[in-house]
């Protein structure tokens, strides 16, 4: 049985990841990203949506670090902030003002395994969600320039 406070951990270390490159430059000549992408709602969708897929994912659940972290970070908080994250780095309104990547990942363990899981599974959700592959890239691209600073465990790949 999943206990309340144990909603979160796995969607942490992913969704965290995704909204991370916010440095990620736009073309002058058209719209942003995050309007691209339908604004704050259709992202907020995304976020939840994946959040809810990590959460009950064998693969991410495997990581004992990541497990430990659900039992301090509720999942609608959770998506709260990655949801900020990726609103921002999209080129949206919001501003997030969380931990550094690092800082919020370091400490599970994440092996280069379990990122390429978790981009699997993002990239088979922005398709279900019908994301352009333009777009679909361009998430892809800001999500892999975190990757570095997610992925500190060894061997798993």
């Amino acid at each position: 049985m999943i206990k309340r406070s144990e909603y979160l951990g796995v969607g942490l270390a992913v969704c965290l990841m995704m909204a991370a490159g916010m440095a990620q430059a736009q073309e002058d000549t058209e719209a942003s990203l995050y309007d691209r992408l339908g604004g704050l709602a259709p992202i907020t969708v995304v976020v939840s949506d994946f959040i809810d897929i990590l959460l009950v994912d064998d693969v991410i659940n495997a990581n004992p670090a990541v497990n430990k972290a659900r039992e301090r970070v509720p999942a609608p908080y959770l998506k709260y902030r990655v949801t900020s994250l990726v609103c921002q780095a999209t080129g949206g309104p919001c501003e997030y003002k969380g931990r550094s990547m690092y800082e919020a990942h370091a400490h599970l363990d994440i092996t280069e395994a379990e990122w390429d899981h978790m981009v699997m599974l993002f990239t088979e959700l922005l398709d279900e969600h019908g994301v352009p592959d333009q777009e679909t890239q361009e998430l892809l691209a800001i999500i892999g320039s975190t990757k570095g600073e997610i992925v500190t465990a060894e061997g798993g790949s």
